[in-house]
């Protein structure tokens, strides 16, 4: 089940359960649409796979308990700024390519 983060692990920006802005990569690390489009060039720098936005999970029981008040959202912050210029080099020979190809 996915920890639904509570920021952006390089900016710190708040990204609630319901956030839209919420990026992740298949190992969940988490950014802001805003850096994964203009610092991160939707390269994970942990990884170097791609991102998707993160799914919405429903605040109300609509069904079988699955919903925020039985599995609520990840409380630990991840701040982990990412050195721009190091990322741009590491990111460069690969952010032409697209996420299923890396």
């Amino acid at each position: 089940m996915l920890e639904l983060r509570p920021t952006c692990e390089n900016c710190n920006k708040a990204l609630p359960p319901a956030s839209t802005e919420a990026r992740i990569c298949s190992y969940e690390c988490t950014f802001c649409a805003d850096c994964v489009e203009h610092i991160l060039f939707n390269v994970c720098p942990n990884c170097g796979g791609g991102f998707a936005p993160r799914p919405i999970r429903p605040a109300q029981n609509w069904k079988g308990n699955n919903h925020l008040g039985a599995d609520p959202a990840g409380t630990t912050i991840k701040h982990r700024p990412v050195d721009p210029v190091a990322h741009a080099r590491f990111s460069a020979p690969i952010r032409a390519l697209p996420p299923e190809s890396r």
